[in-house]
């Protein structure tokens, strides 16, 4: 692993084979990126960005962990979605341009990467803000989601407000508290949207600063008690950045869950 686990946020990757757009805003768009080798066709891997909803992080970040999934086989999409900071972002935008985005995709993707994509819902990896995204658009749209591997995800929002992760990022979301829009937070936060439908794995670092391993921990426990079908994968050295670096000793274990919500299906 880099002697700064950020490093992977900024480490160059093979540009996209192709970009497509699923609406007419310039960022409702998502990068494909043909599988290596000439295997049988898999599910789509939609690839949902974190950075805490913000403007400043994009899609481009996850280039590293988008060439490393086409490398083993996986057709991938990296999701752009409208941001915290843009016109149209934070509610409702980022939420609608995932749910769009997710349900385009595989039908963009089919025709772009001809043979490599298989038929149906795909699988949904999210990491950190991309997790929870993950997480709603299983809870609102589970017959578009195959499976969902959440990376360190900002899985309960009222808890994150209350930690004040990233100096009001849950607030910049969704225009402040639960008490001031519980509508919202109804809506929006995984926590109260158990127990889903979709089969999940969630791989979470313990030494993670961003996102403390107790919001998965309280998630995972609630899910499960509702009757969801979760997996909690707890790294013990791993923090938070790990999760999306091929490079790192985390990588294996985050591969290896991919890999088992294809077989499991």
């Amino acid at each position: 692993m880099p002697a700064d686990p950020r490093a992977v946020l900024t480490r160059p990757a093979a540009p996209p084979d192709l970009t497509v757009a699923y609406g007419d805003h310039p960022d409702q768009i998502a990068d494909l990126r043909r599988p290596a080798g000439d295997g049988p066709a898999r599910p789509l891997v939609v690839v949902l960005h974190g950075g805490f909803w913000r403007a400043e992080y994009d899609r481009t970040h996850t280039g590293p962990l988008a060439v490393a999934l086409a490398e083993l086989g996986w057709p991938v999409a990296q999701l752009e979605y409208r941001r915290t900071g843009q016109p149209g972002g934070g509610w409702p935008g980022t939420l609608t341009d995932v749910l769009a985005g997710v349900a385009a995709l595989p039908e963009l993707a089919a025709p772009a990467l001809p043979g490599r994509v298989a038929a149906g819902p795909p699988l949904l990896l999210g990491h950190s803000a991309g997790g929870h995204l993950a997480l709603y658009a299983a809870a609102h749209a589970p017959a578009a989601v195959r499976g969902v591997l959440a990376l360190a995800p900002v899985a309960d929002l009222a808890e994150a407000y209350r930690l004040d992760l990233d100096a009001g990022a849950v607030a910049a979301l969704l225009g402040g508290g639960p008490a001031e829009h519980p509508d919202r937070y109804a809506a929006a936060d995984p926590r109260v949207l158990v127990p889903l439908r979709t089969r999940t794995v969630i791989v979470h670092g313990v030494r993670d600063r961003q996102v403390p391993i107790a919001v998965s921990r309280g998630y995972a426990a609630a899910a499960r008690a509702a009757g969801g079908d979760v997996r909690l994968v707890e790294l013990p050295e791993c923090e938070h950045f790990g999760l999306i670096d091929p490079d790192s000793a985390a990588w294996p274990q985050v591969r290896d869950a991919l890999q088992s919500l294809q077989k499991d299906h």
